[in-house]
């Protein structure tokens, strides 16, 4: 049970060798924390047993608070006020009898003033929204966490959200900005991600697959589970504002795993999936070459058969591949037939089967990703690694682009509104010419225009993952592929966008590495690192518009 201070008692420890301070009515034990406290010593002795709250979140965000309480609270004021007990719920009432009578059915009526159809006793009644969540600042989550109506959501993602949220509050947050500069996250973060079941969770596919491994979401029943919860799971991490965290943890998998999955052959899947969907071993996809990015046909890493027939050569090389100096397997495309698309095909190389050397490349941006220039010498894989047909791997790469693409939008749009929530939090703080940041017209026409830029993509996002979590991977291929680009290109310019206006607002705060304006720095970084992969902003813009053109070409387009 926590102690209880008087303020008094707190006064007395305010001595360098005995440093108390108070943040909102907690105590905090400072004496040992002052070498290591960036500010220097002077800063912490200034306020010795006062109430430094103010002093503290002028300087602090929220996340230095979860970091470090856990090691320096000691207590709180015998004033602090007791959260209050959650209300008891009222008792369920009996259910209604069953009518055998049909329904009455809306009835328009004719009433003065009225222009709306007024509902009989027994129509269906709206959905009810589900009960607010966060922070509740407007536009800083989607409107469903906002007690707004949606029609695709239910208490199975209200649950997961809530499991997440509290993990990356607790685990993760606290210590991105550490984990960035070291350009590593633990490995046990990644671990816990195949524990908690949730790397099974982001393949993209319509059946949670529980045949690989024994683990499970807790929240979330696998015969429940769907591209939403996917979804919110990918948004949740993405809260903690880091790309490299993101990319650490979901971005190799999410996009080296699903082509495995779906074209590899069972002995191969069964063999290797089990150990990757638990955290155990690791997987990246290798496309990309040093001359070949967004034009995929025509790269040039050769894999020649044997004469046995029961092995491919590879040599070549691939660059910027995400995740690639930790992992185990790469799904690689590589030039098994002539030139251009129909020479092209996939396959599973395994880090042990030698010829495998890979070095850590230093980026712009997404520091934690663990990006990778990856070299294949005389690389012995068994033709059991193919994935699909030979000569068939390009379309094993378009089928994964859809998977991989949303992928970033979600990223993307979640990335843009932490750059507009801490915006508006600092908004509140921070006062220039006699009045805080919000009370300047500028400053509000800036966060109006990250807004409504956000809503737009969001909207346009769920849309679409409902199209892919109704429509069968053939289906949305051929369909999605150009809206999903379009979006593709709309999330990054609308990051790009939100990173810049939040760096604004923050002034020099955001152009310096770590305090209050680390997610924004870091953001800003991590701009161009969703800007050009996964097709760039101009090759997806033509893409849309080509792939929309044939699609509804064949739907029976009238010009």
């Amino acid at each position: 049970m926590s102690k209880t201070f008087t303020k008094d008692e707190v006064a007395s420890h305010k001595t360098k060798d005995d440093l108390w301070v108070i943040v909102d009515d907690d105590a905090y034990d400072l004496t040992k924390f002052q070498e290591d406290h960036p500010g220097g010593q002077k800063i912490l002795q200034r306020v010795a047993g006062k109430n430094a709250s103010k002093q503290f979140w002028k300087y602090h965000n929220e996340s230095i608070l979860k970091k470090y309480k856990g090691q320096l609270l000691v207590g709180s004021l015998d004033s602090k006020k007791k959260e209050a007990a959650p209300p008891t719920p009222p008792a369920t009432p009996p259910p209604a009898e069953k009518k055998t009578e049909a329904k009455e059915k809306v009835k328009p009526q004719a009433e003065s003033g009225a222009v709306a159809p007024v509902p009989g006793k027994d129509a269906e009644e709206v959905k009810e929204s589900m009960d607010p969540y966060g922070a509740m600042i407007p536009y800083a989550d989607p409107s469903w966490y906002q007690s707004y109506h949606s029609p695709y959501f239910n208490e199975t993602h209200v649950t997961l959200r809530a499991e997440i949220r509290e993990w990356v509050d607790n685990e993760i947050e606290p210590y991105v900005t550490e984990w960035d500069e070291a350009k590593k996250v633990p490995d046990k973060i990644y671990k816990q991600m195949g524990e908690r079941g949730y790397l099974a969770g982001l393949m993209g596919l319509h059946k949670y697959p529980t045949q690989f491994t024994d683990h499970r979401v807790k929240s979330v029943k696998p015969e429940d589970w769907d591209l939403f919860h996917e979804m919110i799971l990918t948004d949740e991490i993405s809260r903690a504002g880091s790309g490299g965290l993101v990319w650490n943890l979901i971005g190799g998998f999410g996009i080296g795993c699903p082509p495995l999955v779906k074209f590899g052959k069972k002995p191969l899947v069964d063999r290797i999936l089990p150990g990757i969907l638990n955290g155990e071993k690791r997987i990246c996809l290798a496309i990309t070459e040093p001359d070949a990015g967004s034009d995929v046909a025509n790269l040039t890493c050769e894999a020649k058969l044997t004469e046995d027939g029961k092995h491919y050569i590879v040599n070549g090389e691939k660059k910027w591949i995400t995740n690639g100096v930790w992992c185990d397997y790469f799904t690689t495309a590589v030039r098994t037939g002539g030139e251009g698309m129909n020479g092209v095909s996939a396959l599973l190389i395994e880090r042990e089967h030698g010829g495998v050397s890979t070095r850590k490349m230093d980026c712009q941006g997404v520091w934690a990703s663990g990006t990778t220039y990856v070299t294949f010498e005389d690389v012995k894989v068994p033709v059991e690694n193919l994935l699909s047909k030979e000569n068939q791997g390009f379309k094993v790469i378009m089928t994964n682009f859809n998977h991989e693409r949303i992928g970033i939008i979600i990223q993307c749009i979640r990335f843009s509104r932490v750059c507009y929530e801490e915006s508006v939090k600092y908004a509140h703080k921070r006062r220039t010419f006699g009045k805080k940041l919000i009370d300047h017209p500028v400053i509000r026409l800036k966060l109006a225009h990250m807004a409504r830029q956000i809503e737009a993509s969001y909207n346009w996002m769920e849309n679409l993952i409902y199209q892919c979590n109704v429509m069968q991977d053939t289906e949305a291929m051929l369909k999605l592929g150009g809206a999903i680009a379009g979006l593709k290109a709309q999330a990054t310019v609308t990051f790009e966008f939100c990173a810049r206006e939040a760096s604004q607002i923050f002034g020099g705060l955001s152009y310096s590495r770590g305090g209050q304006g680390a997610k924004v720095e870091r953001l800003y970084r991590d701009v161009r690192a969703y800007a050009i992969p996964g097709g760039s902003e101009e090759i997806m813009l033509d893409l849309s518009i080509r792939q929309a053109l044939r699609v509804h070409k064949a739907l029976g387009m009238k010009l």
